[in-house]
């Protein structure tokens, strides 16, 4: 069911979804200060792949306080509006039966959108 949830979500917007990171990622990635916000955009766009099977984990306190600020950081630049729009997303996907399973895909985009440093994805 996860092969056949993850094609679907292809075939619907999961593909532009993971092409918009990556570009987003790239212009991020020109500066030096912007890539560890590419790499947390590389992160969106892997999830936003392939998101039936794989679930977002904490990794511990490796980053410390510097994970802290720069989550704050990813806040305030653009990280509450992408999380927002998953947000949305998985509302409206969840006001119909057949869209739940959809929904709770953009929930947990929403939450690592939010906070994405110190967080990894892994396969379940």
């Amino acid at each position: 069911m996860k092969i056949l949830g993850n094609i679907i979500w292809l075939i619907f917007g999961g593909l532009l979804i993971a092409v918009e990171y990556v570009i987003a990622s790239f212009f991020l990635m020109i500066t030096i200060i912007g890539i560890p916000f590419g790499i947390q955009t590389l992160k969106l766009a892997l999830l936003s792949l392939w998101p039936f099977g794989n679930k977002v984990v904490e990794t511990g306190s490796s980053g410390g306080c510097l994970s802290i600020v720069m989550n704050i950081v990813w806040i305030v630049i653009g990280g509450l509006g992408i999380s927002l729009t998953h947000l949305f997303f998985g509302i409206l996907l969840c006001v119909t039966v057949v869209g739940i399973p959809f929904g709770k895909q953009h929930f947990k985009m929403a939450a690592l959108a939010l906070t994405p440093f110190g967080k990894s994805v892994v396969s379940a």
